[in-house]
């Protein structure tokens, strides 16, 4: 049952480093909209050590927590049960408190990036590529397991992230194709291209991109555009963002720590690209 919206309920992202985190913005612009005067929404920097502390200091006013790197796999043996999403990658992005005291993992950021993609109008490929293999890939294997309908082909830098890519695959029953990254131009003419890596690793590959590119899913939203997605633009090609992700997975958060729906996508990204723009013009 959703509270009264004047109830006072506290919310926040956790992670370390969190600084640069935008999730605030959208998370306010979210309660604004909802008229949920009594939310508060803020950002607190917590390593995996400090993790059990924070959690055990919650008092009752606590509705949710968004975590990011380095806690998402670090809470699941604080909790008291996680979704079957979450666990099919181990890895918690949303923890949802309730009154009586339970704590509730979720992963929002396969769904997250799975509405993202369909807002573009990708519904189903016949095949996807992945560029990396870190954290964020596991998600982005499981969110294709439900788009794309052949084979995915992972691009990796070394042997361990490969040995990784295949313990997911097998866990998701997808069907991969694990590529030295020395070959990840050939990843730029797949219908579906998902770039999971840091900024700057593709940047080589945006000489690459084809004449008539089809889908670029960059997880990068600053500084935005990438190289290789502002050529895949100027190509012609049909670009989702990391603020794409970013906001359909909060979007869900939104929706489960308040119990309002649906969660305002609209004015979320207005707040989400304003914040951007003003961090641009700053820099």
């Amino acid at each position: 049952m959703p509270v009264p919206a004047t109830d006072a309920r506290r919310a926040a992202v956790l992670g370390s480093p969190i600084g640069h985190s935008l999730s605030p913005v959208l998370h306010r612009a979210a309660y604004a909209e909802l008229g949920l005067t009594g939310w508060t929404y803020d950002r607190f920097d917590v390593d995996e050590a400090a993790l059990p502390g924070f959690l055990d200091r919650l008092g009752p006013e606590w509705a949710g927590l968004s975590l990011t790197m380095p806690l998402k796999r670090a809470v699941i043996p604080l909790l008291d049960g996680i979704s079957a999403t979450a666990a099919a990658v181990d890895a918690v992005n949303t923890v949802v408190l309730t009154a009586d005291g339970r704590r509730t993992g979720d992963n929002t950021d396969i769904p997250g990036i799975v509405a993202a993609l369909r807002e573009h109008g990708v519904d189903k490929v016949e095949s996807a590529a992945i560029l990396g293999a870190g954290a964020t890939a596991s998600s982005a294997l499981a969110a294709l397991t439900r788009v794309c309908a052949g084979e995915i082909a992972v691009y990796v830098r070394s042997e361990a992230r490969a040995a990784e890519m295949r313990g997911w695959a097998e866990r998701l029953e997808a069907e991969v194709r694990l590529v030295d990254w020395d070959r990840a131009e050939e990843a730029l003419r797949a219908p579906l291209v998902v770039a999971t890596t840091p900024a700057g690793a593709t940047d080589a590959l945006a000489a690459a991109v084809p004449r008539t590119p089809a889908t670029l899913f960059d997880v990068l939203y600053e500084p935005w555009p990438t190289a290789l997605a502002a050529r895949w633009s100027a190509h012609g090609g049909a670009v989702v963002s990391g603020l794409d992700l970013l906001l359909h997975q909060a979007v869900l958060q939104v929706e489960q720590m308040t119990g309002r729906a649906p969660a305002p996508l609209a004015a979320m990204r207005t707040a989400g690209e304003r914040a951007l723009a003003a961090r641009a013009s700053k820099a």
